[in-house]
């Protein structure tokens, strides 16, 4: 796969929005790309599956969050036939200090990309499927229209599949959220990402309170949705933030949280600010659990979409969600 410039002209540029150290007196922790504790450390997989699956995303003209966000999972879910579709495109109209996907410019919308992830779908033999995608404030309806399509020739190529969906925020606009809803996904996923106290100068572009109204739309609009949300650590929150946020999210009516480390994609991000023991994230699940979500995957490795089916399923055998009309 050919090698692209993730900073065009020099527009991803790092944002210094929080301490290194966060107090600490040890700054190898920021050391790009050294000093990783052993939890960290991933036994690449690789195989048929994996390269199979690159092939078809190559020959379909498909992305996948999986290689544009570098998720450190990516051979593990490949080689079991999981991924991340990563829809409207590969460039981004918002920049946060973490994520790696491009920002610039997009490209026109796509008008053919949702039969062609429908046929991947087909094509992978895939039963749950999650789309993502980038931000697009350049179109009137933040790709509303393009989202809801997607959902539906996925669903009509493959009836009983299930699917979650992972948008932007749309500026708060319910309308466009209702739209997305309206082609009826089993998960409607958005992200919360990091703490209120940080949260404006590290998403600069979205805002804590709106991220939290999006979930209270999402119940509203589409009463019994199952709703979804993600927290990463390391960004410069302190342990006690943590549990304030998953409070935030249970007032929102989400569902489902996942939680994972931050890591570094390159030197123009955030700096880690510290690595969080695997012991603490089973602490904040077993305090989310307690607060009223149905399923916390929190793990130094857990990413939003990771085994998102399973996710679900653990959150539907404990009793505190219904399946909805999808599942």
């Amino acid at each position: 796969m050919p090698q692209r410039d993730h900073n065009p002209r020099g527009r991803r540029l790092h944002l210094p929005i929080v301490s290194v150290s966060n107090g600490r007196s040890d700054p190898s922790v920021d050391a790009f790309g050294q000093g990783k504790p052993p939890w960290l450390k991933v036994q690449l997989r690789s195989g048929p599956n994996a390269t199979e699956l690159r092939e078809l995303m190559r020959g379909l003209e498909l992305h996948t969050v999986c290689e544009e966000a570098m998720c450190p999972n990516i051979h593990e879910c490949w080689e079991d036939r999981e991924a991340t579709f990563l829809i409207l495109g590969d460039r981004c109209t918002r920049r946060c200090g973490f994520c790696d996907v491009m920002t610039a410019k997009p490209h026109a919308v796509d008008a053919g990309e949702p039969e062609r992830i429908a046929n991947a779908v087909t094509r992978m033999g895939l039963r749950f499927v999650v789309l993502t995608g980038v931000a697009r404030d350049d179109l009137p309806d933040g790709g509303a229209a393009a989202w809801g399509d997607t959902v539906r020739r996925v669903k009509l190529a493959v009836p009983d599949v299930g699917i979650e969906v992972l948008p932007s925020d749309f500026k708060g606009g319910e309308r466009d959220i209702a739209t997305v809803l309206g082609a009826g996904p089993d998960v409607f996923a958005h992200n919360l990402e990091t703490v209120r106290r940080l949260h404006d100068r590290i998403r600069p572009a979205f805002g804590y309170d709106r991220s939290l109204d999006v979930l209270r739309i999402a119940k509203r609009v589409r009463p019994g949705q199952i709703t979804k949300s993600n927290l990463i650590l390391g960004m410069g929150e302190r342990p006690d933030e943590v549990a304030g946020a998953m409070r935030d999210l249970v007032d929102a009516g989400c569902d489902i949280l996942t939680m994972g480390q931050y890591l570094r994609p390159t030197s123009h991000h955030l700096p880690v600010d510290r690595w969080v023991h695997p012991d603490e994230f089973a602490a904040h699940a077993r305090t989310g659990e307690a607060l009223g979500l149905a399923h916390v995957e929190a793990g130094p490795l857990v990413r939003s979409s990771y085994h998102a089916g399973t996710q679900l399923q653990r959150a539907l055998d404990r009793g505190l969600v219904s399946g909805g009309a999808g599942l």
